[in-house]
């Protein structure tokens, strides 16, 4: 029966003196990392725990657990699927109609002219504004029927008998859209500008001595090459736009059919004070968020493999 081999005492050593680097490396993010925990992790535990309680604090004596009761209220009630259909109606929306935009300005940007640092800069100025200042600036300075920017322009198009046109009241799905396509507009053209300034230019130009024009580069070459940033652009602005709050709430504060997923978590928490049934439907959010977010670190991942090939 032979003897196991004993490791050297030079051995032990280093892999002790490595174990002890890799803590002293490590322990310097402990703080941060134990703050994501509590800031982050514990209250979405507390979520899910509440989500599966009957817990309305009007009536402080039915508290009790209700199982899957506030998923099945949450899934069945009108006015749940109606914000779950307008958070997929904006979702959509938005990131298509923002991602056509970066595109065709991302194209612009890609050349070279005069002042292009200060056009470029002015360009992603409308994705700097605070949420809440940018719904307030559409709401007040461009739709407000009595002195907005719109009807300003219909008078002084139309005259003094142009129509005073009420673009909430009348459009109130398009109004929040406009809002969340000009502020999410320069984020696309971030991502698509950084994927066409990594297209390998030699074979652009090989292309065009071998005859193809244009159009044939932009469709056989630059489209196939900004395909996986075409994708990560729209699942994070998707990931992005389902939770948004702020537009809905200042613009049209959740009337005229415009009130999404969020508002309506806000209503059933503040208003109705229900918070199971606001827990249940805030986990279902997450659900989706993470189901998003998993195609997001997927497209993420493939492009950091094919910029290492």
């Amino acid at each position: 029966m032979s003897a196991s081999p004993v490791p050297a005492p030079g051995a032990a050593k280093q892999g002790a003196l490595r174990r002890s680097g890799d803590w002293a490396r490590r322990a310097p993010l402990l703080p941060a990392l134990l703050l994501v925990i509590l800031v982050t992790q514990l209250p979405f535990l507390v979520t899910i725990l509440v989500s599966f309680m009957n817990w309305n604090a009007y009536y402080p004596d039915r508290r009790g657990f209700a199982g899957i009761g506030n998923f099945v209220t949450v899934l069945s009630d009108p006015d749940a699927r109606s914000a779950i259909w307008m958070t997929i109606v904006l979702t959509v929306s938005v990131v298509a109609i923002s991602l056509l935009l970066g595109l065709g300005i991302a194209l612009l940007l890609d050349r070279k002219f005069l002042g292009r640092g200060i056009v470029r800069t002015m360009m992603i100025t409308p994705f700097l504004i605070v949420p809440v200042a940018a719904a307030l600036l559409w709401k007040h300075a461009l739709y407000n029927p009595n002195y907005g920017l719109f009807n300003g322009i219909l008078r002084a198009v139309l005259g003094a008998n142009a129509p005073q046109v009420d673009w909430i009241g009348r459009y109130p799905v398009l109004s929040i859209v406009f809002a969340l396509v000009w502020q999410w507009t320069p984020f696309m053209m971030l991502i698509l500008l950084a994927g066409l300034q990594s297209r390998p230019l030699d074979v652009v130009e090989a292309a065009r001595m071998d005859g193809a024009n244009a159009g044939q580069i932009f469709t056989h070459m630059t489209l196939p090459h900004l395909r996986p940033y075409l994708e990560l652009a729209g699942l994070l602005g998707s990931i992005y736009v389902v939770q948004n709050f702020d537009a809905v709430f200042t613009i049209t504060s959740g009337g005229l059919g415009t009130a999404n997923l969020p508002y309506y978590i806000y209503q059933t928490f503040y208003t109705a004070q229900d918070y199971g049934l606001a827990s249940a439907a805030g986990v279902i959010v997450v659900v989706g968020t993470i189901l998003v977010a998993t195609f997001a670190l997927r497209t993420v991942f493939s492009l950091f493999k094919e910029q290492t090939r």
